[in-house]
């Protein structure tokens, strides 16, 4: 074979193949660099937020979990695994006194135990108050009713009215949206091991307004207090309905952080306002709808029966002196007589006499 035709026959398949590469790198692109792993640190593990824990939050076993630390950002106010405070059983059901921001390493000082001075009101929001009132088994939900949990409150009654028939049944809801805090000395839902725990009580902490505060007192006087537990969606339903109908109105200019914010400690307060009753003709038809009437005897009404009966004996004294038989027997005659009037002067003639 020809020397030139060898070479040229080399050249195009050199040719070809760098032509090849080309179109394939042209179409394929460029492999992506791989990522490189960040770097584990290394150290003892401490306990971090899992999630954003504002003040007064009260901590369960979904709050918080251990994180590997660098030892030389180690300090000794974190609680290190392995430490005998920082058994996360026993961590379960405190109180968030500062606030922690996700990720954030959680401090002894940060949170407050039901052992500890001032652990209720750690638990209260700015301007709240705490307050107990008695429950039933059935009242309390059957105990199915757990500290965080958002219930309303109802208060049963009897009216009387003073009038006759039986009385009025009614229920109203009085306050929408309470916050418990703990039942009876509960401030956890869990038990020792790490699961919801149902549990009847006898009494039920609320966080309230100092108006509310004042209307539960009163309620607990006049009847009785149920519990009507609340679902999880019921506040962001209820908030968007607000902002729809203009009773809650954002400032403009605030950004979206800002706005979650407002929106979120709106929708966790108690509502006492549009309270809405059922009475006891709703339920039944034989029950009645409305308070029995008072009777009518006030003095006035009195004292126009007794100037009637007044009036009444009067007008019989008058008939019985004008009548023939008492002028008769007053004469000393008996039977029957005709009255006969001669001028002024006035006469009764026995019948039949001579």
């Amino acid at each position: 074979m020809d020397v030139k035709k060898i070479a040229l026959l080399v050249g195009a398949l050199l040719v070809a193949a760098v032509t090849a590469v080309m179109a394939k790198n042209m179409f394929t692109g460029a492999s992506a660099p791989e990522a490189q792993a960040a770097a584990v640190p290394q150290g003892p593990k401490i306990l971090v937020a899992r999630k954003p824990l504002p003040v007064g939050t009260i901590v369960d076993a979904e709050s918080f979990t251990f994180q590997p630390w660098p030892a030389e950002l180690m300090q000794q106010a974190y609680y290190a695994e392995g430490a005998p405070d920082a058994d996360t059983s026993k961590l379960v059901g405190m109180v968030v006194r500062n606030p922690v921001t996700a990720g954030q390493p959680l401090t002894r000082g940060t949170l407050v135990g039901p052992q500890d001075r001032g652990f209720l009101a750690a638990a209260l929001g700015p301007g709240m108050r705490a307050i107990t009132v008695p429950v039933s088994d059935t009242a309390g939900v059957a105990g199915f009713v757990f500290p965080g949990d958002r219930v309303d409150l109802v208060l049963t009654q009897e009216v009387e009215g003073g009038g006759d028939g039986p009385p009025l049944n009614v229920s109203e809801t009085i306050v929408r949206n309470l916050r418990v805090l703990a039942t009876d000395q509960r401030v956890d839902s869990k038990g020792e091991d790490g699961k919801p725990l149902v549990k009847t009580f006898t009494n039920v902490t609320f966080e309230v307004t100092p108006r509310i505060a004042e209307k539960i007192a009163v309620a607990d006087k006049i009847g009785d207090l149920s519990l009507a537990l609340r679902s999880l969606a019921d506040n962001t339903a209820e908030l968007e309905r607000m902002v729809a109908s203009g009773k809650v109105k954002l400032p403009s200019g605030a950004n979206p952080a800002e706005e979650r914010r407002m929106l979120l400690a709106i929708a966790n307060q108690p509502m006492d306002g549009a309270p809405t009753f059922s009475t006891g003709g709703d339920v039944s038809r034989f029950q009645r709808r409305t308070v029995p009437a008072r009777e009518k005897a006030s003095a006035e009404v009195t004292a126009a029966v007794r100037g009637a009966e007044a009036l009444r004996d009067a007008g019989r004294s008058i008939a019985s002196a004008a009548s023939p038989t008492a002028s008769g027997a007053a004469s000393g005659q008996s039977g029957p007589v005709v009255r006969v009037a001669r001028g002024n002067n006035v006469t009764y003639v026995p019948v039949g006499a001579r």
